[in-house]
């Protein structure tokens, strides 16, 4: 018999059960498989003690025998009872429980001769879970026409304690099929092979295989599932059932299982020998049944014969021991791996649920109110700037980038020189087609034929190159041409400012294009990185719309805004239409920087090797010696100016006491048109990011618009504004179902948890 602390822990294995945590976790069990007509349900009544159901004339093939049957048996010297009672694991249409549910189907039964009945009964219940289980423990004792399902995982527990009992638990599955009888369903074929496989594919399951005598071994399926899960044979004990149907002379075949020379099992194979059909008939008591039974195995030829070690494989007694023993041992050892295993298993339930979305409030209108509020704060943290690499500010970098170098671009490419006699004049407008390239710094070839850029604006950015001769080059007798034809009733040397403005308008006119695309594509960024960020706080709550309407609204609100700030930026555009500046001092410099560099290229052949020379002029230095002759020559005629009161004069400005030049009037207008352009350009590409900044990314949410515009959009401050709370809260089935089953299972895991905790109290 079991000592205090075992059966302590097998009852608490069968607490384990009840929870249904079987489902998560790998509970030692006993399985006790066979074919059908194995003698497997002869086998149960001889280690219980009660009769189980059984259909005239074909052991145990009716519809009420399709459920598993788990026995706890418990030595006791309290008088003889059985209770009776349901674990249903499915409902009605065969779909799994979260919880197993675990229902007490009648009294406590005094008298074994009434169990037999109650099971049956209770096996309709099982079959049938969309009927109350009064119905079938009070009705006729008889099969309804149909039953909700031919086979099912909901088990018929008994709970069984008497003083001719061992402490053991099993679990009764039913028997193996290989056809069904007519009107049957070739399903249930490989549902009961399904289920058989679910008990023993487990490592803590101790599979008790029944093998019929009287039928070839090697016909016998169960042998074959069970070599399947348990190749090795550690955890099957193997059982022989009917040896008094051995043919003559075959006994010795029969008898090598139990010596574990064929077919060997660590746990080895035992023979029992359960009472026939004509003494079930007469109603043989359990224990007549077990003394018949020693009777045979003492008696019967070559069974009788077998050495003493061999005999203890013999009888149920036997059999029930082992049992007893390799379940205690396995319990033992699992008992401190559960502990570890329920408690990683109830973390990971914990991590999922948590990763699922949040269950509807009971406040819809107020959850609606809290995202929407939280949205707002989020995305007004966006749209000033954060630090991320992939912040939206650092996002539309680049395109303000190529903005700028889209307009500067556009500068005219004016050339003190006259127009080479090969090239015509050609409008100098630059194209617009690749708009969203960044311009690229020209090849180096065709040195000669490159413009150099004036050093005071490489100094001003460095990202500046030289201009190639690409054909749309200004010349200075082109531009000289232009100022003639427009004089009208000037003096001589003047000519008309309306040169000036025309050439200026052609600048400003090509601003347009690289305008409107650039907003178009500050809109394109602005809305994906917003729908980004909706995304992000509202994606879960797609089944009920509301991600889809958030969408929808701020869309709109962009869009509005989009009108607005365009509307700002072509009035931005319209102000360059027009030469206009405040900024002389600015406007003047640059005009005398480029004067003198066109002149200096003006002069003569060698000018612009003297220009070079003048802007690489450094002041000498006092510990200086090692300076050239030119940059002494330089030195001494600044020294010369400042003398005779000349001051202020830098090396550069030295081009302009060059002699007058007759193309001077066209080197002006060249130099005015450039400082303006530097002047206007500058400012541009200020503004327009600025405006577009501050009217449409800053004013996406000015004064908390944002939330305003959604709750207004969404329709949830109306008198129907509840209701819209709650379809837009509503979850997806699929997630409903999922957060039902990972609560129930943390809830048989929690169970569990603490019914393991109290066997160590």
């Amino acid at each position: 018999m079991y000592s205090a602390t075992s059966r302590k822990m097998l009852d608490l294995v069968n607490r384990l059960h009840s929870t249904g945590v079987q489902r998560d976790v790998d509970l030692p069990v006993i399985a006790v498989i066979g074919n059908q007509s194995a003698g497997k349900s002869s086998l149960i009544e001889s280690i219980s003690g009660v009769t189980l159901p059984r259909a005239t004339g074909t052991c145990t093939r009716q519809r009420h025998y399709r459920c598993p049957t788990e026995c706890r048996l418990t030595y006791s010297q309290q008088p003889w009872q059985c209770t009776v009672s349901l674990r249903f694991v499915t409902d009605s249409r065969g779909q799994a429980l979260g919880t197993a549910r675990n229902e007490s189907f009648g009294d406590v039964i005094f008298d074994k001769a009434k169990v037999e009945e109650r099971i049956r009964r209770a096996q309709r219940a099982a079959l049938n879970p969309g009927t109350t289980a009064s119905h079938f423990l009070q009705g006729t004792d008889e099969d309804p026409a149909t039953a909700e399902l031919s086979f099912t995982t909901n088990c018929v527990c008994l709970q069984i304690r008497g003083s001719d009992v061992a402490d053991l638990s099993f679990c009764d599955l039913p028997g193996l099929i290989s056809s069904v009888a007519k009107g049957g369903k070739e399903s249930d074929i490989g549902l009961i092979t399904g289920l058989v496989t679910s008990y023993i594919s487990k490592p803590s399951c101790i599979i008790l295989l029944t093998v019929a005598c009287e039928t070839d071994f090697e016909n016998q399926g169960a042998h074959r599932i069970a070599q399947q899960h348990d190749p090795e044979g550690k955890r099957t004990i193997g059982v022989l059932t009917k040896p008094d149907r051995i043919p003559t002379g075959e006994e010795a075949r029969w008898t090598r299982f139990v010596k574990n020379e064929y077919e060997p099992l660590d746990n080895g194979w035992f023979s029992v020998k359960q009472p026939g059909s004509n003494a079930l008939q007469a109603g043989i008591t359990w224990a007549d049944a077990r003394r018949q039974e020693g009777e045979y195995f003492a008696s019967a030829p070559v069974w009788s014969e077998l050495d003493p070690e061999y005999q203890r494989y013999l009888g149920t007694a036997n059999l029930t021991g082992r049992l007893s023993r390799i379940l205690s041992a396995l319990i033992a050892k699992r008992l401190p791996e559960l502990q570890e295993e329920l408690q990683s298993l109830q973390q990971k339930t914990e991590d999922m649920l948590r990763q699922l979305p949040k269950p509807p409030s009971n406040d819809a209108f107020a959850e609606i109110l809290h995202l929407v509020s939280d949205f707002g704060r989020d995305m007004a943290r966006h749209l000033e700037g954060t630090p991320e690499g992939h912040g939206l500010l650092q996002t539309l970098r680049p395109v303000q980038e190529w903005f700028k170098k889209a307009i500067r671009q556009t500068a005219p490419d004016f050339r003190p020189e006259l127009a080479p006699k090969s090239e015509k004049s050609q409008s100098w407008s630059r194209g617009d087609d690749e708009v969203f390239d960044v311009p690229s710094c020209p090849d180096s070839e065709d040195e000669e034929n490159k413009f150099r850029q004036p050093d005071f604006l490489r100094a001003e950015e460095p990202d500046i190159w030289d201009v190639v001769n690409d054909g749309k080059a200004i010349y200075v007798d082109e531009v000289m041409k232009r100022a003639q034809q427009a004089t009208t009733r000037e003096l001589p040397d003047y000519y008309p400012y309306v040169v000036i403005q025309e050439y200026i308008t052609k600048i400003t006119a090509q601003w347009d294009v690289p305008t409107r695309n650039f907003f178009d594509a500050v809109q394109k960024i602005l809305t994906q990185y917003v729908k980004d960020v909706v995304s992000q706080h509202f994606s879960k709550f797609t089944h009920g719309g509301l991600h889809q309407h958030v969408i929808t609204v701020i869309s709109e609100h962009i869009k509005a805004r989009c009108a607005e700030t365009r509307a700002r930026v072509l009035w931005l555009l319209g102000l360059e239409q027009r030469p206009c500046t405040l900024n002389g001092h600015y406007y003047s410099d640059y005009r005398d920087k480029f004067m003198a560099h066109y002149r200096a290229h003006r002069s003569s052949s060698g000018s612009a090797a003297l220009l070079t020379k003048l802007e690489g002029y450094s002041a000498p230095m006092k510990s200086s010696s090692a300076r050239s002759d030119f940059q002494k020559d330089t030195a001494q005629v600044l020294s010369g100016l400042s003398a005779i009161g000349i001051t202020g004069v830098k090396a550069t400005d030295l081009p302009k006491l060059l002699p007058s030049d007759p193309y001077e009037p066209a080197l002006n207008i060249m130099a005015c048109v450039r400082a303006y352009f530097q002047v206007a350009y500058k400012r541009y590409v200020d503004y327009v990011p600025m405006a577009i900044d501050h009217e449409l990314v800053l004013g996406l949410d000015k004064g908390g618009a944002l939330e305003s515009v959604l709750l207004k959009g969404l329709g949830v401050t109306g008198p129907d504004g509840q209701r819209r709370c709650r379809e837009f809260l509503q979850e997806p089935p699929n997630v409903v179902t999922r957060r039902q089953e990972l609560q129930k299972r943390w809830e048989r895991l929690d169970t569990a948890k603490k019914e393991l905790m109290d066997i160590w109290l």
